[in-house]
């Protein structure tokens, strides 16, 4: 594939998430510019509409418009997160302060994601829980009260946990102190809390939370979103000839660990026209065709570069050498099981992969991929495998290309538009 042009990719999923979140809990009136239409969006969008927020609709390239309150009302039904673990997680966070019962729902998918994670410390802050289906998932009931503050090791580095703790002692007026164990997880919550005057502080490997500031009406420009622009310079690197520029995407460094790994991999992307808004750092990144070579991606790294794994491991396929991803267990309550997945679509398409403990690898090749791959509703799988079917005499189908919608709707067509014809 021959590639050129100017691209921009949606807008960044966890900023939209977190900016429509504060907006509804923000008495006054918010804009927001650039957010994410996707499903996933339109399910936070919803749930904070049956909270009183006023939300006007996610639309491409519109503005949206919240007319937030400075507490949540009772919702009259049950609240339907569609396929989204970030909604769940961080308005569970928000609502363990508010005095009343509520419950959360979601698709089949969601309903087998664990909550534990975010309901036990929540628990010790004080509201309670009743899972409904007698298991670790949803639907699950949740009963806010007076928050006590909270000193908490996580089990796993995550930012929607670390995000959710957060956005409690934000509601609660209470302070919050988390540690992660294996490396830290994106910072946009912590960034986002700064602008608005919390105290936000890391010291020894803890994030320490002060409810000091005042949420106020904003305006926000929303980046485009780094893990939807890996797809686009995942197609770069496998090109024959030619150059990307993905225009206005986030550069937050908790985001753009898969960056430096390819790096690693001998891909050389380059980072240009930076600027910040609210906290956030943001750019353009031009990349090219590489020869690929094989890495090893360290424990450490994971929590930066988590969501990028799928494109990071098909990229893998085609490196010489074995590429290995230390300690990726997480991707096991994914919205699939991610990491299965990733390898048992490999060896569908020809390549070496296995899964040892919680331990990827992959080995590359240079045979054409053949295969129908299986995605379960998995939209990162679906979006990196589509972009291995672009190299020459690859035969790769995607079993639920669809599923893309719930983070990049445009995916398919963003794709096409930067090949170019020979010659």
């Amino acid at each position: 594939m021959i590639i050129g042009g100017t691209v921009r990719v949606p807008g960044d999923k966890s900023l939209t998430h977190r900016a429509l979140l504060l907006g509804a809990l923000t008495p006054g009136v918010s804009h927001i510019g650039g957010a994410l239409t996707s499903l996933d969006a339109r399910s936070s969008a919803r749930v904070l509409r049956q909270l009183g927020a006023e939300v006007s609709a996610l639309r491409s390239e519109a503005l949206v418009v919240i007319r937030g309150r400075k507490r949540f009302r009772r919702p009259e039904h049950r609240l339907d997160c569609g396929n989204s673990g970030t909604t769940t997680r961080l308005v569970l966070g928000l609502l363990a302060a508010h005095r009343f019962a509520a419950t959360l729902t979601g698709d089949a998918s969601l309903r087998r994601r664990p909550m534990r994670r975010v309901t036990v410390p929540l628990g010790a802050m004080g509201a309670r829980f009743t899972e409904l289906a007698g298991r670790d998932g949803l639907p699950l009931e949740v009963r806010g009260a007076p928050l006590a503050p909270l000193r908490y090791e996580l089990p796993v580095s995550s930012a929607q946990i670390k995000s959710a703790l957060l956005f409690a002692g934000l509601a609660g007026g209470v302070s919050v102190s988390l540690r992660e164990p294996h490396g830290r997880s994106r910072d946009h919550t912590e960034r986002l809390l700064r602008a608005f005057g919390y105290r936000v502080d890391e010291r020894d490997g803890w994030v320490e939370f002060a409810p000091t500031g005042r949420l106020e009406p904003f305006s926000m420009q929303v980046p485009g979103d780094p893990s939807s622009a890996a797809f686009i310079v995942g197609a770069a690197v496998l090109a024959q000839r030619g150059e990307v520029r993905i225009a206005g995407v986030g550069l937050n460094p908790t985001r753009t660990g898969f960056l430096d790994v390819l790096r690693r991999m001998g891909a050389q992307p380059v980072v240009d026209n930076v600027e910040t808004r609210y906290g956030e750092p943001v750019g353009d990144l031009v990349v090219g065709p590489a020869a690929l070579r094989g890495t090893e991606v360290g424990a450490g790294e994971i929590p930066g570069l988590i969501d990028e794994i799928p494109m990071l491991a098909v990229l893998a396929s085609r490196a010489a050498g074995t590429t290995t991803f230390r300690q990726v267990g997480e991707l096991r309550v994914k919205e699939s099981d991610r990491l299965g997945l990733i390898a048992a679509n490999l060896r569908t398409v020809g390549a070496r992969a296995e899964v040892v403990g919680d331990d990827l690898h992959v080995e590359g090749g240079d045979e054409p991929s053949r295969g129908r791959v299986r995605t379960a509703g998995d939209h990162r799988l679906a979006m990196a495998f589509a972009v291995l079917g672009t190299l020459p005499g690859a035969r790769v189908s995607v079993d639920d290309m669809a599923c893309a919608a719930v983070s990049f709707p445009d995916f398919r067509a963003t794709l096409r538009s930067i090949r170019r014809r020979a010659g």
